[in-house]
């Protein structure tokens, strides 16, 4: 059974143009098979997109990227300075095809969590968690996060409050020792953390 947390999706390419209006703006992504959410921006990402808190031209990391619609979001509504990246190179593929549709520079790696990230000064670090690789993957988003912010950075993830988002949120809270629910949508809810 193949993920979209595999590393090589092997099912076969078939790229497709979606749009998708988020904060008013309609914005178009490419997708494909092999990704997550293929048909349609799922709605956990929709309710972090549009509700993620970014200071304008703020330093933002996109963690598990899949299409880039986060980093995306955060170009063009705050003007973001965007690092993205997934482990996923179907994904990675997709999200710079997808930051030239929108017209934004962002910078794209393929790897696993920070694996491929060098920097330890961003603004915000932003996620839809993949909850479906599990609870140990989540929790080492959550606390390695951590390293990559600098001081009143915050972690904004998004979750299923009944399925897995109450767990995590109590980890962010345990990381951080603050967390907060800044949004909710249909079940999903926005969490962020702050470092002090």
């Amino acid at each position: 059974m193949e993920h979209y947390y595999s590393e090589e999706p092997t099912s076969e390419l078939k790229i497709k143009k979606i749009s998708q209006n988020i904060s008013g703006a309609k914005l178009e992504f490419y997708t494909s098979s092999g990704v997550f959410s293929k048909d349609k921006i799922d709605t956990g990402t929709l309710a972090l997109a549009e509700n993620m808190i970014i200071g304008k031209n703020s330093k933002v990391l996109d963690v598990g990227c899949g299409i880039g619609v986060l980093g995306i979001a955060a170009a063009k509504f705050f003007n973001a300075n965007v690092v993205m990246t997934d482990i996923n190179k179907r994904a990675v593929m997709l999200a710079k095809k997808n930051a030239e549709l929108n017209n934004v520079k962002a910078e794209i790696y393929q790897g696993n969590l920070y694996e491929k990230i060098k920097d330890n000064d961003f603004d915000a670090v932003v996620s839809n968690p993949p909850n479906t690789a599990g609870k140990e993957l989540c929790f080492r988003l959550i606390e390695e996060s951590k390293n990559y912010l600098k001081q009143d950075g915050s972690l904004q993830i998004v979750a299923r409050h009944n399925k897995g988002g109450k767990t995590l949120s109590k980890k962010m809270e345990e990381v951080f020792g603050n967390v907060k629910v800044i949004a909710k949508k249909s079940g999903y809810f926005v969490y962020m953390s702050v470092k002090d």
